[in-house]
């Protein structure tokens, strides 16, 4: 008797371990067909490289894991902007936020946000940041509305000031300070 509940046992684990790879590997799969990834070079008002942002496809939204320097510490606004434009001193040529879905700026504001916004960066003293966050509202999935692979490309802008969450267009957020073109 004890070997026969010994016998089934050891299937039943082994059914188990199979069940939750299959859950892990299916998750891995997942992350795998969704998993595109891009590197977007920052460039400050002088044309210069203050870092990068890493951007990966999950399956609830874009993880963006940005570190630069060379900024005034501090918050900062910092957004998804419409167009890949990028030409310093200004970036004006990114356009406005991307907003797809046409809301009004800002995480507090009741119609909003936009697809584009983004939580503020928080500068050291020694004028550099490391940041992590997900952008639930976007895709790197070629053809969708809210995807941010379009033709000319999107772009992240980190501002002077930090964003207030709630005032449209921009969250009071002032003059651009950093661009980097997301192809």
């Amino acid at each position: 008797m004890i070997a026969k509940k010994g016998w089934l046992i050891i299937p039943v684990a082994a059914l188990m371990v199979t069940v939750i790879s299959c859950r892990q590997d299916d998750a891995v799969v997942a992350n795998a067909v969704l998993g595109t990834k891009r590197t977007v070079e920052l460039i400050g008002q002088n044309g210069q490289s203050i870092g990068h942002a890493e951007l990966t496809q999950m399956s609830r939204g874009v993880h963006i894991r940005v570190e630069a320097s060379n900024l005034v510490p501090g918050k900062h606004g910092f957004h998804i902007h419409e167009t890949g434009g990028c030409e310093p001193p200004d970036f004006k040529s990114a356009g406005a936020h991307f907003n797809p879905m046409n809301k009004q700026h800002g995480f507090d504001n009741p119609n909003g946000p936009h697809a584009g916004d983004l939580p503020n960066l928080s500068v050291g003293t020694d004028g550099t940041v490391t940041a992590e966050m997900v952008a639930r509202n976007v895709t790197l999935e070629e053809g969708r509305p809210n995807s941010l692979l379009r033709p000319g490309g999107t772009s992240l802008v980190i501002h002077a000031s930090a964003d207030d969450y709630k005032t449209d267009p921009a969250g009071n957020s002032g003059d651009r300070v950093a661009c980097g073109k997301i192809e």
